[in-house]
């Protein structure tokens, strides 16, 4: 399956619906990048809103999944 990549909050939120594999976890991080640059975010706002602490995951996944976001970020057009 091949999913588009979300060009707003709506659509983001939209893909829990969807069945978690890694193409809709890539699609996911593509489309926060995206969204987060047009609303004019750095790429500093962004991996620190990625490393505040949240229940849901801990320091070392927040680091993880920091440095994805990073690689999209540089990645994606």
């Amino acid at each position: 399956m091949h999913y588009p990549i979300p060009t707003s909050l709506e659509e983001i939120f939209a893909l829990c619906s969807q069945p978690v594999d890694e193409e809709m976890i890539v699609v996911a991080i593509a489309g926060v990048v995206k969204l987060a640059r047009s609303q004019g975010q750095s790429l500093d706002e962004l991996t620190a809103e990625v490393l505040q602490d949240d229940p849901m995951l801990d320091l070392v996944q927040r680091r993880w999944l920091s440095n994805l976001v990073e690689q999209a970020w540089q990645v994606l057009p």
